[in-house]
């Protein structure tokens, strides 16, 4: 399924399922010329989601040797099909950053590196054992390194008659990329700003404060002139400029609710300060989250740790097993950022 969201340049969007997912979806956003193509982002390494696109592809009678495509970060509902749909002719182009990560992730150690870090922050090994096969990061990724064309920020990608930039905004993931038309005012958003879900913003073990490099990219973002904001899931039904301070807002709100348990139960781990955090989920209790949610719940909750340990609030300890523990250092006074 696809429609039509712009002339001049025509764009389109195709609709990628993402099964048994809360995110739902995944708008695969294409800029159809009679010269090139650019498809921006695919899916995941599920046959719903290849389906799917191999029959947009199809119904915009796209030539995959014609078509280019730009993945905005490593995750892989945006990457896992790479190798599935690309052609002799085709070029992908992706953010250094980010592209480096995701051959490490594949064929280095950055797996294991996490697990251990999850180890260290209350984890147990079973839990552990358990995520490696029913993570859906890893599970639903492309499973084979894949080349690409390395970006920086500002770097340039020609369309046919048209130009895009790519624009650094990590957070979300460490090299996240929008794609902006800057005649045109049209920004392809990724997962930096979404809509009527908030981007989960984890901690990245090569990442000192994920947090942080967040909020200094939205800030960034919102001083572009757009006037259509694209998101790589569901719609764009808010003013853009609005949600960007609402995204802000949220996390001095999490970063406040963190900095609180920590005050009421001063050396707790991170696996315990998530679950006193409130969470979008229908459970009774911490103890009934499945693991998986778990698991994405301490990740964030370890962002908004280490971004008030590097602002001096907050220390971590580790105990005599390794085990990081979490201690208030000083007062906070008002907003955080």
């Amino acid at each position: 399924m696809y429609e039509k969201i712009n002339s001049n340049p025509d764009i389109y969007k195709i609709y990628v399922p993402l099964p048994r997912n809360p995110l739902k979806n995944l708008n695969c956003y294409v800029i159809k010329t009679d010269d090139r193509n650019l498809m921006i982002d695919t899916g995941f390494n599920q046959p719903e989601c290849l389906a799917a696109l191999r029959q947009g592809i199809r119904d915009l009678e796209m030539d995959m040797n014609k078509t280019d495509i730009f993945i905005t970060h490593i995750h892989s509902d945006h990457c896992g099909i790479i190798t599935d749909i690309v052609a002799p002719g085709t070029r992908v182009f992706m953010g250094r950053v980010d592209y480096v990560g995701c051959i490490e992730f594949l064929v280095g150690d950055l797996w294991h590196q996490s697990d251990l870090q999850y180890l260290k922050e209350g984890f147990t090994e079973e839990q552990m054992e358990y995520l490696e096969s029913k993570n859906p990061a890893i599970a639903y990724s492309n499973h084979v390194p894949f080349d690409a064309i390395e970006l920086e920020d500002g770097d340039k990608i020609k369309v046919g008659d048209w130009e895009c930039t790519a624009i650094f905004t990590p957070g979300h993931t460490p090299g996240h990329m929008c794609l902006y038309m800057e005649k045109e005012k049209i920004m392809f958003l990724g997962d930096h700003v979404l809509y009527d879900i908030t981007p989960n913003i984890t901690m990245w073990t090569y990442v000192d404060d994920s947090l942080g490099d967040y909020i200094r990219s939205l800030k960034r973002i919102r001083t572009y002139d757009i006037k259509l904001a694209l998101p790589a899931h569901r719609d764009n039904n808010l003013d853009f400029y609005e949600r960007v301070e609402a995204l802000i807002n949220h996390h001095n709100a999490r970063l406040m609710d963190s900095y609180k348990i920590i005050k009421a139960h001063n050396g707790y781990t991170a696996y315990d300060i998530a679950g006193y955090m409130k969470w979008d989920i229908v459970c009774d209790s911490w103890e009934d989250f499945p693991l998986i949610q778990k698991w994405f719940a301490v990740g964030e909750a370890l962002a908004h740790l280490h971004y008030l340990i590097k602002e001096g609030y907050v220390e971590s300890k580790p105990d005599e097993n390794g085990i990081n523990h979490y201690y208030l250092v000083k007062e906070a006074e008002g907003n955080f950022f």
